[in-house]
C-alpha cells in the first residue's frame, strides 16, 4: 500500500483538478453516456432490422454487446489515456517522466485519469442486467461467477491492449490511428456475436486477439447454448486467464519501448 499510496494520491489530484471545472466536467460526463448509449442502440438497431442475425436475436447479441463494454469502458476509464505517449515522445517530455522516482507506466496512467470516461462505463453496467433479463438469463451462482470474471478479463485484455498499443510510439510516433484501430475498433468487433464475421476476419480478431473471451463466449454461457462455431463450454471461462497473459504480453512490450527510448535533446 505504501508503494501505490503516491499514484493514489496523483490519481486524486487529477479528479480534482477536473472537478474544479464542473460544467465542462459535466458536460463531458454527459457526452460520455450518450456516446456509450449510441455505441449499444447500434446494435439494436441492426439486429432488429435483422430479425434473427448469424443466430442470435436482439436481446442475445446486446447481452454479448454490454458484457463486453464494460470491460472495454473500465480499460478505458483506467488506461485509456495511453495514446498520449506519443506526444511525450515527439516533445521529449517523456524525459520527466522516466527521471522521477516512480514507475513511468504508473505516472502515465495516474497523471492523465480522466473520471469524465466513467459515463460509458455507467451504461454498460446498468444495461447488463436489461439485457440478461430480456434475453431470459437465469441467474444462479455459477452464471454470477461467469459474469464478474468476465468482466474482469475483458477489462484485463482491453488494458493490455491499450498499453500495448500505446507503447508502439517508441518505434512509431505517429501511431494514434494504428492504436485506435485496436482499442476502438476491438470494442467494435467485441460488440457483436463473432458468428457474424467471417472465418479470417474471427480467427484474427476473436481467437488472435482474444477478443471473443471479453463477451461472446462469457454470453454464451449465461445464455446456457452451446457455440455455433463448435466450441466447448468452457470457453466461457476463459477470460480471466486471456487478459492475464495479454497482460504479460503487453508488460513485456513496454519493458522494450522504454529501454528504446532516446530522447528528442530538447
Amino acid at each position: 500500500m505504501a508503494e501505490l499510496a503516491p499514484y493514489l494520491r496523483l490519481f486524486a489530484a487529477q479528479a480534482r483538478a477536473q472537478a474544479q471545472y464542473r460544467m465542462s466536467f459535466w458536460l463531458d460526463l454527459i457526452g460520455s453516456v450518450v456516446i456509450g448509449a449510441l455505441d449499444l442502440t447500434a446494435v439494436v438497431v441492426l439486429f432488429q432490422a435483422g430479425g434473427v442475425v448469424a443466430g442470435f436475436t436482439t436481446a442475445e447479441a446486446l447481452l454479448v454487446a454490454s458484457v463486453a463494454t464494460v470491460g472495454f469502458a473500465t480499460a478505458d476509464l483506467v488506461v485509456g489515456n495511453m495514446d498520449t505517449i506519443r506526444h511525450l515522445v515527439r516533445t521529449g517530455r517523456m524525459d520527466a517522466v522516466l527521471l522521477r522516482p516512480l514507475g513511468a507506466l504508473g505516472q502515465l496512467v495516474a497523471t492523465e485519469f480522466a473520471p469524465r470516461r466513467a459515463g460509458r462505463l455507467l451504461v454498460a453496467v446498468a444495461l447488463v442486467p436489461v439485457a440478461a433479463a430480456w434475453a431470459g438469463v437465469q441467474w444462479t451462482p455459477t452464471a454470477a461467477a461467469c459474469l464478474l470474471l468476465a468482466m474482469v478479463g475483458g477489462s484485463l485484455l482491453f488494458s493490455a491492449i491499450f498499453i500495448g498499443t500505446g507503447t508502439v510510439a517508441f518505434w512509431l510516433i505517429e501511431s494514434g490511428e494504428f492504436g485506435n484501430s485496436f482499442t476502438y475498433g476491438g470494442r467494435d468487433f467485441a460488440s457483436f456475436p463473432i458468428t457474424v464475421y467471417g472465418p479470417a476476419f474471427r480467427n484474427l480478431f476473436a481467437f488472435g486477439l482474444g477478443l471473443g473471451f471479453t463477451g461472446y463466449y462469457p454470453a454464451l454461457v449465461l445464455l446456457r447454448r452451446p457455440d455455433p462455431l463448435g466450441a466447448p463450454d468452457w470457453f466461457g471461462w476463459l477470460s480471466v486467464p486471456v487478459g492475464v497473459v495479454a497482460c504479460g504480453l503487453a508488460a513485456l512490450l513496454w519493458r522494450a519501448g522504454v529501454r528504446r527510448y532516446r530522447s528528442t535533446g530538447s
